[in-house]
């Protein structure tokens, strides 16, 4: 071989040696954030896809699997890389009911295209905003077949060892009151190992919070309709990997598939990860409003405000006329907009006694709200009306009337489960109440997953151990500041959460001696009324606390706004205490919790206040609340206490 030939050989040689990183380096992708700080990689690793999560140049999610499986396709495994494409996405919208009433979204984007050994085509897409990451699957038509099952998700999340989770366990099934679980109404493990096991089996419900050193990252999903069903993560592998797990095949009676069916071309549900330094950007964040959009326009416009009911303190034993009148006189006193009527009115009342209570609510600018079953065939919870919601011809039959009389909403209740058959009832309910002028709120139900922004006319849910556990357990009292101190971390911060609170009773009855006690003081509940986030608020106030309540906290409660123009987090840590500032017009409000068993002080910023005069709402050592007036001083900044189990608000 002459020189000249192994000169050639050298060069290929050269060449080879060249390129081939060039085509290893072409098998990933990354994205970044506009401010540079949160990244994420998508690669491929024998054929498996995974993504990687830095922030700051560290790690807060490790090799993390992606893909999915159905019935005909499998887009989990010997799949290669065909290629990447990326923009930059910027809007501006408006949403009169969640935390901020105006939000600028700004992200970029990277879709990943990948094929399967049969060449049929998976892309990968990624939005990356400051401190926020939504990702979802995208299916393309490619022949033969178009619709498919999909019957599980390869979708993981790998958490850095040292992680501790704020965690609430997934019910198990068919359980509880009248086999009515899951229904999204568990406690909280906090500052739990990443390896530990769920008390039920059964995974961990969405959101899931994280602490990764000084590091915080809240996992949910949003974007959920009728095409999908809703998941939650499964328990962890030993090194600490959840994946997104389906619903459990026994919800809802047995009834309806664990998969989603889905027709190409498909896109799944967003899921998403909050990352931020602290815990500003998870309180804070509107990832699950930014990458959905209005599925209809609203038919009217919906207005919200505050309501009262009387089952949360008079029970199933108020729904009757005179009670109500009761209730709806409350309601006008207090200069609210609502009352809602609960469960078993159709019998006890009756419908042509029903027309003529709202015509007095109606007389006493008083709108109202009616309860109703969801269903009739997966479980026995036997409240009626019942068989109303759950078929159509039924559901616009009892719109229809409410429509005539004026109706302004609907409290659905008892749904029970996240199968693609039970997110398909929800969407047909909030798509025929909006077609009747009706408003939805939903107890008994999943996490809303978007639906803020998704359904005009949807206005919160339940989804959280809200209220009614504190008529039906002392335990719950016992925990009340506990779980308080954690829902504007983990629920409160994806989505509205109607609690039903603000109890400014000392006992659980109707006449107020006797029953379960609360433990929380006057304060802490009117802070309550800030912390819990959604646009109609419907509290449990009673007749009986214009007159045994203190004038301050009825004056108070008369006017707290339930919509907000800003949410600005102060201070706080999941569990123990949380201090916020929520803005509504020109008009600032903050509120603090305290559930740890010594006083909290602490020297708050609060530049939105500065120089002013301003009503402060606390409490003594003894736990008597007061209100008196203070002043911010030019800087910002004010010391406050917060008492054990007691609260405190500012108030400009």
């Amino acid at each position: 071989m002459g020189l000249k030939e192994i000169g050639k050989i050298l060069q290929v040689f050269v060449c080879i040696c060249t390129v081939a990183p060039c085509l290893a380096q072409a098998q990933s992708g990354t994205v970044k954030s506009p401010d540079g700080q949160l990244q994420v990689e998508v690669l491929l690793q024998s054929g498996q896809p995974f993504y990687r999560v830095m922030y700051g140049g560290e790690a807060v999610m490790e090799d993390s699997p992606l893909g999915l499986v159905t019935n005909l396709v499998d887009y989990s495994k010997e799949l290669t890389w065909v290629g990447t494409e990326q923009e930059t996405i910027e809007e501006t919208y408006k949403l009169d009911k969640v935390k901020q009433s105006e939000i600028h979204y700004r992200a970029n984007k990277l879709v990943c295209s990948l094929k399967n050994k049969d060449g049929k085509p998976l892309k990968v897409e990624f939005r990356v905003s400051n401190n926020d990451i939504a990702f979802r699957y995208d299916i393309p038509v490619s022949g033969e077949p178009l619709a498919l099952v999909v019957e599980r998700e390869a979708t993981g999340f790998n958490l850095p060892q040292g992680a501790k989770g704020f965690l609430s366990p997934q019910s198990k099934s068919m359980v509880g009151f009248a086999r009515t679980k899951p229904s999204y109404e568990e406690g909280y493990q906090v500052d739990q190992d990443i390896a530990a096991q769920s008390s039920n089996g059964k995974g961990y419900t969405f959101p899931c919070l994280f602490q990764i050193g000084e590091k915080w990252t809240l996992i949910s999903e949003t974007g959920v309709r009728g095409l999908y069903c809703a998941s939650h993560l499964s328990d962890p592998t030993p090194d600490g990997t959840y994946t997104i797990a389906f619903p459990d095949e026994t919800e809802n009676n047995g009834f309806g598939s664990t998969g989603a069916a889905i027709g190409l071309p498909a896109t799944t549900p967003w899921r998403t990860i909050t990352v931020g330094q602290g815990l500003k950007p998870i309180v804070e964040t509107t990832i699950p409003f930014d990458v959905v959009e209005p599925l209809y326009e609203p038919s009217i416009e919906y207005e919200y405000g505050k309501g009262t009911w009387s089952w949360i303190m008079w029970q199933d034993q108020s729904m009757k006329y005179e009670d109500q009148v009761k209730y709806i006189d409350l309601a006008a006193q207090l200069g609210y907009e609502f009352i809602l009527i609960d469960a078993l009115w159709d019998q006890r009342i009756g419908y042509q006694r029903m027309e003529e209570l709202i015509d007095y609510a109606r007389s006493k600018n008083v709108g109202v709200f009616l309860w109703y079953n969801s269903n009739g065939v997966v479980n026995d919870a036997p409240q009626t009306p019942i068989n109303k919601m759950n078929t159509a011809i039924a559901r616009k039959k009892e719109m229809q009337w409410m429509k005539k009389n004026g109706v302004k909403g609907i409290k659905v209740d008892f749904f029970g489960g996240d199968k693609q058959e039970t997110m398909r009832l929800y969407e047909d309910i909030l798509s025929d109440a909006n077609d009747y002028g009706l408003m939805a709120v939903f107890h008994g139900a999943t996490l809303p997953r978007g639906w803020e922004r998704m359904f005009p006319n949807y206005a919160g849910s339940e989804a959280v151990l809200a209220s009614e556990n504190l008529m039906f357990s002392q335990r719950a009292n016992d925990r009340e500041a506990f779980h308080a101190a954690l829902h504007p971390f983990i629920r409160n911060a994806v989505g509205s959460m109607e609690f039903g609170g603000v109890v400014l009773n000392e006992r659980y009855n109707r006449t107020n001696d006797g029953g379960n006690y609360r433990k929380t003081t006057d304060v802490f509940q009117l802070a309550t009324a800030i912390l819990f986030q959604n646009p109609v608020q419907f509290f449990a106030l009673t007749p009986n606390n214009l007159n045994d309540a203190p004038d301050f906290a009825i004056d108070f409660m008369k006017q707290v706004p339930t919509t907000w123009d800003e949410t600005k987090f102060i201070d706080g840590y999941p569990g123990k205490y949380c201090v916020l500032a929520r803005q509504h017009g020109d008009k600032w409000y903050v509120a603090g919790v305290n559930a740890l068993s010594e006083p909290v002080k602490l020297k708050i910023s609060v530049p939105m206040l500065s120089g002013k005069e301003i009503k402060l709402y606390g409490d003594q050592k003894d736990g008597t609340s007061y209100m008196k007036r203070v002043k911010v001083n030019k800087k910002g900044e004010l010391e406050i206490t917060i008492q054990p189990q007691g609260g405190v608000v500012l108030e400009q």
